[in-house]
C-alpha cells in the first residue's frame, strides 16, 4: 500500500509536510527516514513503502521546504544542486532540522518503538537525531559527510554508521576520525561511492547489505513484530 503527504506541525508551531507510509504487515514500530539534499525524492517515497511492507510505519519528514513545496519528480535535479547545497549550509546540516525530526518521532511514538535511518545530508541529521532528540531507539547514519563536523557528539542510542570506501565526497580519513572519537559504534565501510543505496550512485550489494545490517539493529532494539 502507497503512503501519502500529511502535514505535521513542529513544538514551536511550525508547519511542514511529509511522506507517510503506514505499515502494510504487523506493525514493527515506528521509522523517520531523512533524505538527501534533495529531499523526499521517488527513492525516498519509495523506500519508505517498502519499509512500511515489512511492518514500520513510516514518516519521512521534509526537512528543507517549505510546507507547500511538492514533493521532487525527480531523484536528482543538477540545476538546483547550487540551491539546495545552499539550504543545506544554512540549516547547519540538519542541526536546524531537528525540530521537524522530533515532530515526526512524536507522531510515531505513541504506537511502539521509533527508529530513524538517514542518507547524506539525512546521515548528518541522523547523528544528530541520535545525539539531541528524544525517543529514539536506534539509528543508522548512511554516508553522513558532515558527522566529522559533529565528531563530538556522542548518540545516546545504539547507532551504526555506512560509508563507501570509494566516496568521493567523504575522506577516509574522515571516517577513521569518527571511528577514533567513537570505538565503540560500528563503522561499516563498503566497495561503494557515495549514494550508494540511491539509483544516482547504486550499489546492489553495498545496498542490501547496509539495509540488512540496519534492519537487524532496528530488530535488536525492539523492531519486532506485533499487533498492527
Amino acid at each position: 500500500m502507497a503512503g501519502g503527504r500529511i502535514s505535521l506541525v513542529t513544538a514551536s508551531g511550525e508547519p511542514f509536510a511529509a511522506y507517510h507510509a503506514p505499515p502494510g504487515d504487523a506493525r514493527r514500530g515506528g521509522l523517520v527516514i531523512l533524505h538527501a539534499i534533495w529531499g523526499v525524492t521517488p527513492h525516498i517515497r519509495e523506500l519508505s513503502d517498502g519499509l512500511a511492507d515489512q511492518g514500520y510505519e513510516v514518516i519521512a519528514p521534509c526537512l528543507l521546504d517549505g510546507p507547500e513545496i511538492p514533493f521532487p519528480v525527480a531523484d536528482l535535479d543538477p540545476q538546483a544542486l547550487e540551491a539546495r547545497m545552499a539550504m543545506g549550509e544554512a540549516s547547519g546540516w540538519g542541526a536546524a532540522a531537528l525540530p521537524r525530526v522530533q515532530a515526526a518521532i512524536d507522531t510515531l511514538s505513541a504506537a511502539g518503538p521509533v527508529f530513524a535511518l538517514g542518507f547524506c545530508y539525512g546521515g548528518t541529521t541522523a547523528w544528530l537525531a541520535a545525539s539531541r532528540c528524544q525517543g529514539l531507539k536506534a539509528v543508522a547514519c548512511f554516508y553522513g559527510g558532515d558527522i566529522i563536523a559533529y565528531v563530538d557528539e556522542t548518540p545516546r542510542v545504539p547507532t551504526i554508521l555506512h560509508f563507501g570506501k570509494t566516496d568521493a565526497l567523504i575522506p577516509l580519513a574522515d571516517v577513521a576520525s569518527i571511528e577514533a572519537a567513537h570505538p565503540d559504534l560500528p563503522v561499516w565501510l563498503y566497495d561503494a561511492g557515495h549514494a550508494f543505496v540511491a539509483p544516482s550512485g547504486h550499489h546492489a550489494d553495498g545496498a542490501k547489505l547496509a539495509m540488512l545490517r540496519t534492519l537487524q539493529l532496528f530488530q535488536r532494539a525492539g523492531g519486532a513484530k506485533g499487533e498492527a
